[in-house]
């Protein structure tokens, strides 16, 4: 009971933070250099988002069913892209302390510990492992950290286009909310979810294209193999009717032959000359 209420507090701070900070205007003391006045100002809120992203921190790894929830929830199937994001840790942390974090949160999810949802458990367990097998490889993990570095560039080129723009309007001086590192991070994590999200769509479309391919020539093979058969058997028929094509030849080579012998010559014509009648008076 009091892990679902602290679980229900962090969830209540955590969507009221976000909406306040989406929300809410740039601070009239925050300025892009920055002032120790801003800084008095925002320490009591920045205490309390520390506290409450250590809350939710915590709760994160709480129970075996809100962590089955997080990996199967509504967009999971591209947010479960980042393995990263899968195992909750952050893309500089060492592989030592990866493996650590999926062994603990593999043994949550693990079907036998959650027979009472073991079909959502399986599938939970598999995006765990699936995620611990990306990032346990040198190869594809180095691909997933070029992707989080190339969300960092991105997201800071944007940035980079917000200040010149305010430039342009004269407003060199004002504030951005990507001023706070809180939205910077959120901004990178946001782009990063759209490269793997973008990573997927061309593995997909590669692969859809490659089995067309595939097909395409399967069925040219068939067809082949289909011109192939229908020869031999052609050839195999041509083979057998060959006896009886030579038999039907002697026959008729035997049945002119005695038509001729059979014949027999023509008389030559003979030319008979008319009577003579008497001649009577």
């Amino acid at each position: 009971e009091e892990a679902f209420v602290r679980e229900s507090a962090s969830e209540f701070f955590t969507h009221f933070l976000e909406y306040f900070l989406a929300n809410s205007p740039p601070h009239p003391f925050v300025t892009m250099s920055g002032s120790a006045g801003s800084s008095q100002k925002d320490e009591p809120f920045d205490n309390f988002y520390v506290e409450v992203k250590e809350i939710e921190r915590r709760d994160s790894v709480l129970t075996s069913k809100q962590q089955i929830e997080r990996l199967l929830r509504p967009g999971s199937t591209y947010f479960n892209l980042n393995p990263f994001e899968v195992l909750q840790v952050e893309p500089e942390t060492s592989v030592e302390l990866i493996k650590k974090k999926y062994r603990s949160l593999s043994i949550l999810v693990h079907p036998d510990k959650n027979q009472e949802n073991k079909d959502k458990a399986q599938q939970a367990f598999e995006i765990v492992c699936k995620a611990w097998k990306t990032l346990e490889s040198d190869v594809t993990r180095k691909k997933c950290l070029d992707v989080y570095e190339e969300a960092k560039d991105r997201t800071d080129h944007m940035i980079a286009e917000k200040r010149k723009k305010l430039k342009k309007e004269g407003r060199g001086e004002e504030a951005i909310p990507e001023d706070d590192p809180s939205k910077y991070k959120h901004a990178v994590y946001v782009m990063t979810m759209k490269l793997f999200a973008d990573m997927e769509r061309r593995r997909q479309q590669l692969e859809t294209r490659d089995q067309e391919e595939r097909k395409r020539k399967r069925e040219a093979e068939i067809e082949e193999e289909e011109r192939i058969k229908q020869d031999r058997l052609w050839q195999k028929s041509w083979e057998e009717s060959r006896q009886s094509r030579v038999d039907s030849w002697h026959s008729f080579q035997a049945g002119t032959s005695s038509s001729k012998k059979k014949k027999k010559p023509k008389k030559p014509l003979e030319f008979n000359p008319p009577k003579l009648k008497p001649e009577t008076r």
